[in-house]
């Protein structure tokens, strides 16, 4: 073989290896070792202190990398070598010192492999040694990054690009997210119905024969996912009266208060109770209660609460069961109520609604959008509560069955879920959704909570959720209930909240391996909820067919959108 083909065979494996084909693959080229920033100054368990010198952070701003860019800076990673391992920790605070040094408070992450060469590999979460102080510290690389970030093979959804790399996927395991619960976090403005819409896409892309529940208060998700689930809303939801429990039925029922509303309780429970036992069918499902799913007339309940009236001695005594009666003519004449109170639903279509609201079969469209924004706002604290209660009751009931894991996803969470301080109407909702947040994974429930306020949510349930996705919180209380419910080394992370950009987000918990800061991918326009703002600037330059757009709208609302 003759120099010249030696040489051109030389210069085509060099050229193969520059562009990624060689081993380790693209970005994998050698890589120069870098000079230490500083040295550990002090180790306190998870927290500890490093001094850095502020000259090598300046020099580092001028390379390439954009990790080794950040390094050393506020929410970034620096790394430590401990023996045959690398640690890996997260710069938290930063204050100057005394000779060109800088004191910051770090988080230690875990731990991974030093190689022979000193890469990194290997990485898991949590520390099995801690560095001595004066061991130095080193800034991390975007393939040392790489390591710590990239998704194993588990089950994962890829959601964005992790800060500060350019090339670095953010991925969330699924099983451990859904299987503990999760929350999303975030003020109004941030993107976070876009981001949820994205998630929730990349779940059903991933299995789309899933059964995931949402609860949509504005009627934002409908456009988002017109082509791959079923809406619901009030014209075509029917969720029949018969399916709410005795707690639900008083919610709906009862107008009295304190003394009055026990009495009122006791005289319904009778009356349902002899309703429900009317159906031909009640004496072959056993022992009838007032909760059970039995479908019962109206004009039944109607009748019976005549007849218990008939029965008193004084007319004086007639008063609470006037006050049930007149409520529940009340619903059954007001259209705004036909699609939970119509007389159509006295047939039993319980297995047909699961089916059909549960997406069993998901036939590809894994996804049952319900729509509560033209719910009378009189119950639908009610309808939240019985779709919640449907899901959970169906896990266990069906226990004995193939296993069939449901996702419920809540918008507006801290609407149903509030705290104590302010509770009221709405009991069943919370006590459902707070049952499901403590029990609901034994049974394959998972719950997602999507709140603007998560200092008005419940603070038990926030932190049952195992995995929080918290964008940036304008709010100081917002921010420390965030605080209080993530674990205590994201806190680093957590000090970026305020100066997160739109659809930035911080996730901690089961759902990752550590915490990561994540730049959400873009959603396609078609998949996007209909959130965006409007442009005022724009839209009051615009005239025309003013008296068109008022008699149409006119026209709607008396007829209730239709």
């Amino acid at each position: 073989m003759s120099e010249q083909s030696n040489l051109n065979e030389f210069l085509s494996e060099l050229k193969s290896y520059a562009e990624g084909d060689g081993p380790g693959g693209a970005h994998e080229a050698p890589q120069v070792e870098q000079a230490p920033i500083g040295h550990v100054a002090e180790i306190a368990g998870s927290s500890s202190a490093i001094l850095i010198d502020a000259a090598r952070l300046h020099e580092l701003a001028d390379e390439e990398d954009p990790a080794l860019r950040l390094s050393g800076q506020v929410g970034s990673q620096v790394k430590m070598s401990v023996g045959k391992n690398w640690l890996i920790a997260n710069v938290r605070t930063m204050r100057a010192g005394e000779s060109g040094k800088v004191i910051a408070n770090v988080d230690f992450l875990g731990e991974g492999n030093r190689e022979s060469d000193g890469r990194l590999s290997g990485f898991k979460r949590g520390v099995t040694r801690f560095p001595i102080p004066g061991a130095e510290v080193y800034p991390v690389t975007t393939r040392d990054l790489r390591s710590v970030f990239a998704a194993d093979s588990r089950p994962h959804i890829e959601i964005g690009t992790v800060y500060p790399t350019d090339d670095i996927r953010g991925a969330l395991y699924v099983d451990p997210m859904l299987g503990k619960h999760f929350a999303v976090l975030g003020s109004t403005g941030t993107g976070k119905s876009t981001s949820v819409s994205l998630i929730l896409h990349r779940i059903c892309d991933a299995s789309p024969e899933g059964h995931i529940v949402m609860i949509d208060p504005h009627g934002e998700y409908s456009a988002a996912f017109k082509n791959h689930g079923e809406i619901f809303n009030v014209d075509n939801l029917q969720l029949p009266y018969w399916l709410m429990n005795f707690e639900e039925h008083c919610e709906v029922l009862l107008t009295s208060e304190d003394s009055e509303r026990q009495r009122d309780e006791d005289i319904l429970a009778k009356c349902l109770l002899e309703a429900r036992s009317r159906n031909k069918m009640a004496d072959q499902f056993g022992k009838v209660t007032v909760d059970s799913p039995i479908p019962y007339l109206l004009t039944d309940l109607n009748q019976i609460l005549v007849n218990e009236m008939g029965k008193l001695d004084r007319a004086g005594d007639a008063t609470p069961y006037k006050r049930i009666k007149n409520k529940l003519d009340e619903l059954r004449a007001d259209p705004r109520f036909t699609f939970m109170f119509s007389g159509m639903m006295v047939s039993d279509t319980m297995g047909k609604f699961i089916a059909k609201m549960f997406r069993l079969p998901a036939n590809g469209r894994p996804i049952s959008i319900v729509d509560v924004s033209g719910v009378p706002s009189e119950v639908t604290s009610t309808v939240v509560s019985v779709l919640a209660r449907m899901v959970f009751d169906y896990a266990i009931w069906s226990r004995t069955e193939t296993l069939r894991p449901i996702l419920l996803v809540c918008e507006e969470a801290h609407r149903y879920v509030p705290k104590e301080t302010d509770v009221g109407k709405g009991q069943a909702v919370r006590r459902i959704l707070e049952r499901i947040a403590k029990e609901g994974r034994k049974y394959g429930v998972s719950l997602g909570l999507i709140t603007q306020r998560p200092s008005d949510l419940a603070e038990g349930v926030l932190s049952q959720c195992g995995t929080i996705l918290s964008m940036r919180l304008n709010n100081e209380r917002d921010q420390d209930m965030v605080r209080a419910a993530m674990p205590e080394g994201a806190r680093g992370f957590l000090d970026a909240i305020p100066a997160l950009r739109n659809r930035e987000v911080i996730v901690c918990g089961e759902g990752v391996n550590i915490p990561i800061r994540v730049s959400f991918d873009n959603l396609e326009a078609e998949k996007r909820p209909a959130s965006s703002d409007p442009s005022f600037a724009e839209m009051w330059r615009d005239v025309g067919d003013e008296e068109g757009i008022i008699s149409r709208v006119v026209k709607r609302w008396r007829g209730h959108g239709k």
